[in-house]
């Protein structure tokens, strides 16, 4: 049984629906044909050319990321830019992009909901709701547990991350108790997180005055990383794809990328 691009739309804009994205946001296929045939699909958080060469070595014409590869309107497509190189890249070896970016880490079961779950939060609560949906929205916030000191959350989240490095800021023998979670950029939701009583805020790509005035309101702050705070989910996600695949009676091979990574480098 032959599966097309526009059926894995179909199951990918169930699971996320596509209204569910922010504003500024672009989803959805990006570069190819709804009615190709697809071979192998590979997943992976970011469409870099490595990976696009990743997706042509592993016969996979449909790549899945998280992170849109058409974010802003590009004026020309020339190999001259990034973006034109990728776009060339894809059209000539025939390979489809489809993109479901803010509208699943929104989702009910989606992106922040999976690594809140990681993260064995209970009294789950969405910190900026969707209009349109009343379970869906940016950001998620819930009860350790146990309360246990910011040094120990901090531990805990670089192992259940996988991250080679964090940074945390605050007292490290401050009680947490309530904690917020924003997966990948989240310092614009650090006040909605601050009213609903969050001891501490789980993210990535903070920067210095955020992080500085936030403290002075007695929140915590640990930066996992744009990269590890959202590669966790994305493993998620792909089990899902392969899983929902399956169920519909499809064989086609589904990958993960192995060669999307973090692009920064520690000492």
């Amino acid at each position: 049984m032959a599966l097309l691009v526009k059926q894995v739309e179909d199951f990918m804009s169930k699971y996320a629906p596509l209204f569910l994205k922010e504003s500024y946001d672009n989803v959805g296929l990006m570069v190819g044909d709804s009615d190709s045939e697809v071979t192998s699909i590979l997943v992976a958080l970011d469409c870099t050319l490595e990976v696009i060469e990743e997706a042509k070595n592993k016969n996979c014409n449909l790549i899945i990321t998280h992170h849109p590869m058409l974010f802003r309107k590009p004026k020309t497509i020339t190999t001259n830019s990034l973006i034109g190189k990728k776009i060339i890249k894809v059209i000539k070896n025939d390979i489809n992009v489809y993109s479901s970016h803010t509208n699943l880490d929104s989702v009910k079961n989606g992106f922040n909901d999976i690594m809140a779950s990681l993260l064995k939060l209970n009294e789950i609560e969405i910190i900026d709701k969707n209009p349109l949906d009343k379970e869906a929205g940016i950001g998620r916030i819930g009860y350790l547990k146990d309360a246990i000191t910011l040094e120990q959350l901090s531990q805990r989240v670089k192992e259940l991350f996988n991250a080679k490095a964090i940074r945390y800021c605050g007292d490290d023998l401050k009680k947490i108790k309530k904690v917020a979670i924003v997966n990948g950029s989240g310092q614009d939701y650090f006040n909605k997180a601050k009213i609903l009583g969050a001891d501490c805020i789980i993210t990535g790509d903070t920067t210095y005055h955020y992080v500085s005035d936030i403290i002075e309101e007695n929140v915590a702050v640990i930066d996992g990383e744009h990269f590890y705070t959202e590669w966790p989910a994305l493993v998620c996600v792909y089990k899902w794809i392969k899983g929902r695949l399956e169920e519909l009676g499809y064989e086609n091979s589904v990958y993960i990328s192995k060669c999307n990574k973090s692009p920064y480098k520690y000492k």
